[in-house]
């Protein structure tokens, strides 16, 4: 056989094997995607530039990138840091299909925080906002930033101390034990917007970063998530992540006291107005980072399951709602592939792609979205 000819089946062989330009969907903004950035040694972003996913999220983990106290914290090319390899190809990776990139930045080394593990804040807020412009300065390109992930969740942030929460009725006050998480928060989230916007008046700081629960309610914690001035945190974007059991649906009521589920984002929508006003009058829209339904079988993360089917249709009810309404900007589905068969069963299947690569039904609704 000639090399040409090789070269030839080689190059038909490739083209059947990624999705086709002429059939992906347009990348639009209001779609986010959690995955791998290869699989098998094979880049994914062909299948989310397929999907038409126009934001790609990963993390950026403080702890592991700097072991040391850097001499220069704010330049990246200090020798005390360690970039991650795969990082550098996420976001070539990405700017290669044309997709942006969220880098949520978490984990505090111990030398920040006096030795306790990477969910402690560090000792001087302002500590993880020099790591985080140093980040901002190595990665150009990424103009979304996201201030930790759910710090309402104690195995995520410290330090917490759990509201107390009735069954019906409203919610308490927080004492002052209660206050000094979501306050110690508000610092780090404040300076970090002072830094990345000295980098780049592009970057967009998103914040708060709230889940459906936690041991700070998401409504308590836009109301105290204030700095010592009194005054909120400055931000661009609420991220928040609206887990639910429930079908998307805005006129349903409350899922409960401390609870803010996907259908009660127009609740969350009016307690950021009231709470967390920015300067200028500017509204905050949502940034929903993770959401998904886990299908086909009971799993060790949530008391419920949906069948792929019915996966498939709220996502594509979620996916119209962002498109009709403009205070959120964007949906991020967590993630592209199931995870992996764990031996117990309880595996979650959480991907819009089966462990083995097949595609879900909810592969078409996110594409068509």
């Amino acid at each position: 056989m000639s090399t040409l000819l090789r070269l030839a089946i080689l190059g038909l062989a490739l083209a059947m094997a990624l999705p086709s330009a002429a059939s992906a969907a347009a990348p639009s903004r209001k779609k986010a995607i959690w995955g791998p950035v290869e699989r098998n040694g094979v880049s994914q972003f062909p299948i989310y530039r397929d999907l038409g996913a126009g934001i790609y999220e990963t993390t950026l983990n403080w702890r592991d990138t700097a072991a040391a106290p850097p001499a220069k914290p704010t330049d990246p090319s200090d020798p005390a840091y360690s970039w991650p390899a795969e990082l550098d190809r996420a976001v070539a990776g990405a700017r290669a299909e044309k997709i942006k990139v969220t880098l949520l930045v978490y984990g505090t080394p111990g030398w920040a925080n006096g030795g306790r593990d990477q969910s402690w804040a560090p000792d001087d807020p302002g500590e993880y906002a020099r790591f985080i412009k140093a980040a901002a300065r190595r990665y150009p390109s990424v103009h979304l930033w996201m201030v930790w992930g759910e710090p309402t969740r104690g195995g995520s942030f410290n330090p917490l101390v759990p509201e107390q929460r009735p069954v019906t009725g409203k919610l308490k006050p927080l004492n002052k034990e209660q206050r000094r998480g979501p306050r110690i928060y508000a610092r780090m989230l404040d300076a970090s917007y002072k830094a990345l916007k000295r980098v780049s008046r592009k970057n967009l700081v998103i914040g708060g970063n709230t889940f459906t629960s936690g041991e700070i309610s998401p409504q308590s914690w836009i109301r105290y998530m204030r700095l010592p001035n009194g005054k909120p945190p400055r931000m661009d974007l609420y991220g928040h992540n609206p887990f639910t059991f429930r079908s998307p649906d805005l006129r349903k009521p409350l899922l409960g006291p401390g609870f803010i589920d996907l259908n009660d984002l127009d609740t969350l929508a009016g307690l950021l107005d009231r709470y967390q006003r920015q300067p200028k009058g500017k509204k905050l829209r949502l940034f929903i980072s993770e959401l998904f339904w886990p299908t086909d079988h009971p799993n060790s993360e949530f008391n419920f399951y949906v069948t792929q089917r019915v996966a498939a249709k709220w996502l594509g009810k979620t996916l119209r709602l962002a498109r009709s309404w403009s205070r959120i900007y964007t949906v991020g589905w967590f993630s592209l592939y199931d995870d992996p068969p764990d031996g117990t069963g309880m595996e979650v299947n959480r991907g819009l792609l089966t462990y083995k690569g097949k595609k879900k039904p909810a592969y078409k609704a996110f594409k068509r979205g």
